[in-house]
């Protein structure tokens, strides 16, 4: 037996290299630099390496490639677009996570012990979170450019694992923190064991673990029908669990609410583009001439998950429980895209995806401002007369949830007109009008928080608005920019996707 020695274009995959060894140097910097001096250096290398790795990719961009990885990573121009929105995510959203104020002092500390009390006191910082985001990133950047069923496996886990330590490291409500990492964790057990039994199935079906095998099974006819029926339901059931869409959304209020607010952003935005940029590969390419057999179940989800979102959004009195909601109606929004299934809903999802993981961010930024003695405030009849207290704050969540609601001129709406349109063009009729129906009911949670916040008299019970560190600012101001110029001038960014978004196969 010969051993050959793998061929892999270090190039291409630099963006995917930089990240994993800036994560891995983060691991000796909490190993051998002192604690005083960590927060700094964790952060400058975390956002030097996050924009390293954006640089990398913007080199890219014109790069087309089937074997940069030994046939197991693909690179392409949908590749490089959600490569990129994660990145510029993920830089947002380190600014926000810097703000050391959300995090416990001692995450292995029992909740209210002595030992945590001391650690507090003392000015402990959880520094960790820095090389764990670099490892969750890594993983997003592998999970929408997996061409086989077992890297695309390593790239959830990979994007995952991380995501369940930070869900449970907030300062305040530790058990709430700790309960929501448990239930993500748990949950998303299930969900990788549907993964991988889907993947089992269609070895079954096409005896091949790689995207172009299954897909020339599928094109040829050649296998057992139901094999590939149950290993499309399993595999994708794994995947609609990681965008929160129903009925695979029972961990998201619960972890939105729990987890520490930064990391709720962080992962609310850049999770559901890796997890989309998955499915729009996977549906596109691999299972594209068996539409006939999906199309009616995701268009069901679809129409599910925006209404459930939106009208269970109307009830929740919790801010983040609110978003929560919302984002299970944005997943829905977003299926419309895959169901759409030509150049229009790809070019459409894409730039869906980067506007609202951007307005996400910006807007779980804000939440972390209100605050009272106990930390933060997310209860929104405490938000009565915030424009009178901070018009900053005020304004700027004002803006994300235009941007949520779709109103013209922010970025939203553009989102939902190209991928509404682009599923018409398809057919879709049933999902786009019910897409229409479900705007118009969450603009009404929506605006009913503005009015809240603008035209109600403030009541004097100790909430108030925090002045914003410069990274926090920057992370609002940075969001609010993006998602008025994409509302406001979004050609050239659409064009750009429309010129790269071009799956290679």
């Amino acid at each position: 037996m010969t051993f050959t020695a793998p061929v892999l274009s270090y190039t291409l995959l630099s963006p995917i290299l930089i990240l994993l060894g800036g994560a891995l140097i983060g691991v000796l910097v909490e190993a051998f630099v002192s604690k005083a001096l960590r927060p700094v250096v964790q952060l400058t290398l975390t956002l030097g390496t996050l924009m390293l790795s954006l640089f990398q990719v913007w080199r890219i961009r014109g790069e087309q490639s089937l074997t940069a990885a030994m046939g197991s990573l693909v690179i392409d121009g949908p590749a490089v677009l959600l490569q990129g929105s994660i990145l510029v995510i993920a830089i947002i959203s380190i600014f926000l996570i810097a703000d050391a104020e959300q995090f416990t002092p001692l995450a292995a500390a029992l909740p209210g012990s002595a030992e945590e009390r001391e650690a507090a006191q003392s000015g402990n910082q959880v520094t960790e979170v820095y090389p764990l985001t670099l490892f969750a990133v890594s993983g997003m950047m592998i999970f929408p450019i997996a061409s086989d069923l077992i890297m695309l496996f390593v790239a959830l886990e990979m994007l995952s694992l991380p995501l369940y330590l930070m869900a449970g490291l907030s300062r305040r409500r530790r058990l709430a923190s700790q309960e929501s990492a448990l239930k993500y964790f748990l949950l998303g057990s299930f969900a990788s064991a549907f993964f991988l039994f889907g993947a089992a199935y269609l070895y079954g079906y096409s005896g091949s673990i790689t995207f172009a095998g299954i897909r020339e099974s599928v094109i040829g006819g050649s296998g057992n029908d139901v094999l590939l029926l149950v290993g499309m339901a399993f595999l994708t059931i794994g995947l609609l669990f990681k965008v929160g869409a129903v009925p695979f959304h029972s961990w998201s209020p619960d972890v939105y609410q729990g987890a520490p607010t930064p990391i709720t952003a962080f992962m609310a935005a850049a999770t559901k583009v890796a997890a989309f940029g998955a499915m729009l590969r996977i549906f596109y390419t691999v299972f594209a001439n068996a539409e006939w057999s999906w199309t009616p179940i995701i268009s069901a989800i679809a129409i599910i998950s925006m209404v459930l979102g939106s009208l269970v959004a109307i009830s929740q009195r919790d801010v983040k429980r609110m978003l929560a909601y919302s984002s299970i109606a944005h997943a829905g929004f977003l299926l419309s895209g895959i169901i759409a299934l030509n150049k229009a809903g790809l070019d459409a999802t894409i730039f869906y995806l980067f506007a609202y993981g951007v307005a996400t961010v910006g807007g779980f930024a804000v939440v972390t401002l209100v605050r009272d003695s106990s930390g933060e405030v997310t209860d929104l009849n405490r938000w009565k007369g915030l424009g009178k207290r901070s018009p900053f704050a005020a304004s700027a969540f004002a803006l994300f949830l235009l941007a949520f609601a779709g109103i013209p001129l922010t970025s939203g709406f553009i989102g939902k007109f190209s991928i509404f349109s682009a599923a018409y063009e398809n057919g879709a009729t049933a999902v786009v009008i019910t897409g229409v129906l479900s705007s118009a009911i969450a603009a009404f949670f929506y605006i009913r928080v503005i009015v809240l916040m603008f035209f109600t008299d403030a009541v004097e019970d100790g909430t108030a608005v925090e002045i914003p560190s410069i990274l926090t600012r920057a992370t609002v101001v940075i969001s609010a920019v993006i998602t008025l110029v994409l509302g406001i001038y979004p050609a050239p960014v659409l064009d750009f996707i429309t010129d790269l978004a071009i799956f290679i196969r």
